[in-house]
């Protein structure tokens, strides 16, 4: 078992949570706690679905897993579920919290004027195929 893997009294609590296979087929070659397990090195690690581990079975198996029950919404069930339970038995605090940055910058921070020839047009001119848009005469 590996360090993040599902201990036993984990794995207890949760396996009544899963949901049931609706078609009967080929026994599974893989448990659901190992590839569970797989689908959670993964999260935890942040590694690509193809570089998990051997021992949780094949990583396109965790994968179909993970991406089923996320489409079936059973992750959110289960989540629910738990938390529900947790707050039941007090195990959760729910207190707000709100936390802001101001970064204050001076006025000027923003940008420095620029030196030369002003961008615009001079104000009430037209401009013309010979005006620029620096405002100054087009050579020629």
């Amino acid at each position: 078992m590996g360090r993040g893997d599902l201990t036993n009294g984990q794995w207890s609590r949760l396996e009544p949570l899963l949901p049931v296979g609706k078609k009967p087929g080929r026994p599974r070659t893989w448990t659901y706690r190992q590839l569970i397990n797989g689908i959670r090195w993964r999260t935890r690690t942040g590694a690509p679905w193809r570089d998990v581990p051997e021992r949780y079975g094949p990583w396109d198996r965790a994968y179909d897993l993970f991406r089923r029950w996320q489409r079936d919404g059973a992750w959110k069930r289960i989540f629910e579920q738990l938390q529900a339970e947790a707050d039941a038995k007090g195990l959760i605090t729910w207190d707000v919290s709100v936390e802001s940055t101001v970064a204050r910058a001076h006025q000027h921070a923003a940008g420095a004027r620029k030196k030369g020839i002003s961008k615009r047009l001079p104000e009430g001119s037209i401009p013309s195929l010979t005006t620029t848009v620096s405002g100054a005469r087009a050579a020629g």
